[in-house]
């Protein structure tokens, strides 16, 4: 019989966020979460992050992808340009990325405008990667509806084939994107659902309006 949802309960009691603990950059705490995931043994891929876009149909798609380097100037994370985040994205720049850490009981909300990084990094990353996923951007188009599994397999048997030796060329539709933030959201679970939760809004270079917000 399934379980009635209605009646899953927890109490979240693992940490609190006050204002005194606040620093004025949003991207000091994101590092000092993100250490404490990063280091957490109850948490497996600390940079799985969940990310939105919402194209000219105007319907949000969320998916998972992994957060690859964050600085500054932003979040960068590599896709195919011709997936489905990749034509929203081309359609509408503006995205939203999270990360939520159950085992933490804390969660992050980014909102921030898009861009490709210098075809020069991407070709960079593009050939640190293990050949086995070198190959499978090469192998995979995107998105796009393939007749079967066979099918993918098959291309990837053939690229192993031409590609045996020597360096495997990056894609000329592969590579990364970087988020630039304009609002983050620290959430931290508390007792009796009265959350933490603080917004950062961008303003101006190193000048953030911080504010509480109601759970």
């Amino acid at each position: 019989m399934q379980k009635d949802l209605k009646d899953y309960r927890k109490s979240y009691e693992k940490g609190e966020l006050k204002e005194s603990d606040i620093p004025r950059e949003p991207l000091e705490l994101f590092q000092s979460w993100f250490q404490l995931a990063d280091e957490s043994e109850n948490v497996e891929e600390a940079n799985a992050m969940n990310i939105s876009t919402v194209g000219k149909d105007m319907i949000p798609l969320s998916r998972i992808v992994l957060l690859k380097s964050f600085s500054k100037e932003g979040f960068t994370f590599f896709t195919n340009y011709d997936s489905q985040k990749g034509k929203a994205i081309s359609e509408n720049p503006q995205c939203c990325i999270s990360f939520f850490w159950p085992s933490l009981e804390k969660q992050i909300i980014i909102q921030g405008k898009v861009s490709k990084i210098p075809e020069k990094e991407s070709e960079e990353y593009f050939q640190s990667r293990p050949r086995g996923s070198q190959l499978g951007a090469k192998a995979s188009d995107q998105s796009s509806s393939i007749p079967s599994r066979e099918h993918l397999e098959s291309k990837l048997n053939d690229l192993e084939e031409k590609y045996k030796e020597g360096e495997i060329p990056k894609p000329e539709n592969w590579g990364g994107y970087i988020v630039k933030p304009f609002k983050f959201e620290f959430w931290q679970g508390r007792k009796s659902r009265l959350h933490d939760r603080i917004l950062f809004s961008y303003i101006s270079e190193n000048n953030w309006k911080i504010e509480r917000l109601a759970p």
